[in-house]
């Protein structure tokens, strides 16, 4: 009996046990899109699609999207009416120029505008038939060929937070100015502060080169990164010399001082005392003779040095 009472039950608990799984099974119609049994209703609800055309979507419609912004000098990749990676960056790209929310959907709006919008305005009209121009604010980048618009890149510059490498401290800045493109690398080029795509040095050891991420707002440590999908294509059409303008950033020393590769560290100048003199110009003396009369001011005790 005591065995019975810990381990097993009676018949009429049996019984009664019976009943209530009889009770309770009586199943439970569930409305349009949910489904539940018994007296535990689980709701299975069907998430609703994002607004527009993104990553993943496909077809006629994506394609014509394609289309209009290779011809506004985008680049959405292969226009074959996937929504891919390139394509969103190209969509991106787009909004960063007309102030539009950064997502890389292509919402109602976007489509809208991509369809009335027309070529943007070149910032630096005067800085070559090729040039390259970076816009800080609009995180955007436009390549200039034999002075028409090639290509409107996304791109991720300086954060403007401080950062430590191996015990040294510095802010991520992306300096603004007028530049030129020095030494180009193909391949990977791994960087005191990481691994740069097909880098084009522009400023010391600032280069713009190819990403794995670049996100819509600034995150790099100095350099203006690209999509990788377009890193190649920027090695190949822009040559050394090529005038780079940055535009928006402040005027601030590289990164950590940090030159291009193969370059020789800037050197360390050291201002001189200013010259009591009040005359400019110099008047070259022979060796052996000493003037008696001079029109500059100089004391009797001071020498005179010429240079060639």
């Amino acid at each position: 009996m005591l065995l019975a009472a810990c381990t097993g039950t009676s018949r009429q608990a049996q019984r009664v046990s019976a009943r209530r799984t009889t009770t309770t099974s009586t199943s439970v119609t569930a409305g349009p899109g949910t489904s539940a049994t018994g007296r535990n209703k689980r709701a299975t609800t069907t998430a609703k699609p994002l607004p527009g055309l993104g990553p993943g979507a496909s077809g006629p419609a994506v394609q014509a999207l394609e289309q209009r912004l290779a011809a506004l000098h985008y680049d959405p990749g292969r226009v074959d009416g996937r929504y891919d990676s390139t394509t969103a960056f190209a969509v991106m790209a787009f909004q960063k120029v007309t102030g539009m929310a950064r997502s890389g959907r292509a919402t109602d709006d976007v489509v809208a505008a991509v369809q009335t919008a027309g070529e943007p305005a070149a910032m630096i009209p005067a800085g070559g038939g090729d040039r390259v121009e970076v816009d800080l604010k609009r995180q955007v980048l436009f390549v200039y060929q034999g002075g028409s618009l090639a290509r409107i890149l996304p791109v991720s510059t300086g954060s403007g937070k401080r950062y430590c490498v191996d015990g040294e401290c510095d802010r991520a800045v992306t300096p603004g100015g007028s530049f030129r493109v020095g030494r180009k690398i193909l391949g990977d080029h791994e960087s005191k502060l990481g691994h740069l795509f097909n880098p084009l040095f522009f400023n010391g050891g600032i280069a713009i080169h190819g990403a794995a991420s670049v996100p819509p707002y600034p995150a790099s440590h100095g350099c203006v990164r690209i999509p990788m999908a377009d890193s190649m294509w920027f090695f190949r059409t822009v040559a050394s010399g090529t005038p780079v303008y940055v535009i928006g950033g402040p005027h601030a020393p590289v990164p950590f001082n940090e030159p291009a590769p193969g370059e020789k560290p800037p050197a360390t100048t050291t201002s001189t005392p200013a010259s009591t003199s009040s005359s400019t110009t110099s008047t070259t003396a022979k060796p052996t003779t000493t003037s008696s009369t001079t029109t500059s001011t100089t004391t009797p005790s001071t020498t005179t040095t010429s240079t060639p």
